[in-house]
């Protein structure tokens, strides 16, 4: 019954509809942008300045690693301390205001969907609505996914290397607010947006685009292509750590090769 009432229902009515969704989207987005913005210096000294400091996860998991595999070399945490600087006036308020907001659109990103999912599902058919569903649930959980690994992983890793790099000794690292935000956002929703590549090839594998045999076939190009990719994300020549940012990104790879048919044979057509 409600998907024949949507179905009859006038341009206007949809037009209502539609109208009604986003408003939805912009009270549930407006209210998490305040309520993080209530709790945004507790969450910048505790979550977002976490990786300037020695005691981070990532750090201390490196250290008891090196110090039980003698054949690597000693990951230091002591000492290791990033002190950000401010130089224009406006920019405490404005992170603060935009952190608010970009964290408030990943932690009601969830919600948006399902409010988008709630209006278009009258519009598609039975066996349609499962998998969209999947790729709701599906692209969800890769994104958020991606956003830890892009945390706990290839930040710290960058910050660390980045941080203690010097060109001269002459030469000091003074790291900016505004430099540090720009950099932390842009890697973390990247990475969100890196894992939603398996999602992108069951779609493309659904559409008839992308064949298994596809993967199969250049999976040595996508080794090197990764490896290479992994050393721009982590600027660094310590294998090991170039190794821990290659190994999600493979994974995904090989990730999109499950999700994808193969190609059909001729005399199957």
């Amino acid at each position: 019954m409600p998907e024949k009432q949507q179905a009859e229902m006038t341009f206007w009515g949809h037009l209502d509809v539609l109208r009604k969704m986003l408003f939805k989207i912009i009270a549930v987005v407006a209210l998490f942008t305040v309520l993080f913005f209530i709790f945004m210096p507790t969450i910048f000294d505790k979550v977002i300045l976490a990786p300037c400091r020695g005691d981070f996860l990532l750090y201390r998991f490196f250290h008891d690693l090196t110090a039980a595999l003698p054949f690597l070399p000693e990951f230091s945490t002591d000492g290791f301390e990033v002190h950000l600087i401010n130089i224009q006036l406006s920019s405490q308020l404005f992170i603060h205001m935009s952190s608010s907001f970009w964290l408030a659109l990943v932690f009601s990103f969830p919600v948006i969907l399902y409010f988008i999912w709630d209006f278009v599902k009258p519009a598609l058919y039975a066996n349609e609505v499962k998998g969209v569903r999947l790729a709701f649930v599906f692209g969800n959980v890769m994104f958020f996914i991606g956003l830890a690994v892009g945390y706990f992983v290839v930040f710290p890793i960058t910050l660390r290397f980045l941080a203690d790099y010097q060109l001269s000794a002459l030469i000091p690292n003074q790291v900016s607010l505004d430099s540090y935000m720009n950099t932390f956002l842009s890697m973390i929703f990247i990475l969100g947006v890196v894992f939603e590549l398996p999602l992108l090839a069951w779609i493309l594998g659904l559409m008839g685009i992308m064949h298994k045999e596809f993967f199969k076939r250049y999976r040595k190009h996508a080794i090197v292509i990764l490896l290479i990719a992994a050393a721009i994300i982590t600027p660094t020549s310590d294998p090991f750590t170039l190794f821990i940012v290659f190994l999600p990104l493979y994974m995904l790879y090989e990730l999109s090769a499950l999700f994808v048919k193969p190609k059909a044979k001729e005399n199957d057509i």
